[in-house]
């Protein structure tokens, strides 16, 4: 078996895991050595083999990924664990489950509007993020009482920072939360970069009467042959310049 080359220390921490999912990949790979997202899929039922892996990872535990054939000759993904010095402390439990109290005290503080685009919405589609993400930080400093950590976002804004931080070399390599302290995706009012790169990014919805104002941008835009962000910047550079 696979377990017989960690150490009592590694086997103990992965034993620590007690949730159903990330418990069953892990005693897949203690048993087997690796495991496919073929066999996630078709062998344990799930629909979302990826998101069987980051159970894992949002653990603390470090998993490598590898390619293989799969049944059908398709290049496939396949996991095993991987270094045992490299468990991260502060992730036993995976991500938390947060409070209804704790939500109400983020909306008191900030508004019922998501902190990236600034839109209001009503508080059940507005969802707890942390602001340095959990992959970087875990909850290692979780306190109940101190909401200044985390922020509420949109699912719109949600899905397109998760996109951005998973392909920063911060949050694939230097895991500095420091770094993702000063990043956009963490404080949108107050920052020095995005996902590390030197840029500045504005986030807008408009709704109810304003869509009009962003449908007549739109077709002066198209006018113009330019996207609709691409003319709305040379508006606001215009009147930028003429001060």
């Amino acid at each position: 078996m696979a377990s017989e080359k960690y150490s009592a220390t590694f086997l103990a921490r992965l034993a620590a895991v007690k949730e159903k999912r990330p418990k069953t990949v892990i005693d897949h790979l203690l048993k087997h050595g690796s495991i496919t997202t073929e066999q996630l899929r078709n062998t344990y039922g799930y629909a979302d083999p990826r998101r069987a892996i980051q159970d894992v990872k949002d653990q603390g535990i470090p998993i490598e990924r590898s390619k293989v054939k799969g049944a059908d000759g398709r290049s496939i993904g396949a996991y095993r664990l991987g270094d045992p010095s490299a468990v991260r402390r502060g992730f036993l439990g995976g991500r938390r489950a947060f409070s209804k109290a704790f939500k109400a005290a983020l909306v008191e503080a900030n508004g019922s509007r998501c902190q990236i685009c600034f839109q209001e919405y009503e508080e059940r589609y507005l969802q707890i993020d942390h602001r340095v993400p959990y992959e970087v930080a875990g909850d290692v400093e979780f306190d109940e009482h101190d909401i200044k950590p985390y922020m509420l976002v949109c699912g719109s804004c949600n899905r397109a920072k998760s996109w951005s931080c998973e392909h920063c070399e911060n949050w694939i390599k230097g895991k500095s939360p420091k770094v993702c302290g000063g990043c956009y995706w963490a404080s949108p009012e107050n920052y020095q970069h995005v996902a590390m790169q030197d840029s500045r990014r504005l986030d807008l919805v408009w709704l109810g009467d304003e869509v009009g104002v962003h449908d007549e941008l739109r077709r002066r835009a198209n006018t113009e042959r330019q996207s609709t962000p691409e003319y709305v910047k040379s508006i606001l550079r215009n009147i930028t310049l003429r001060k």
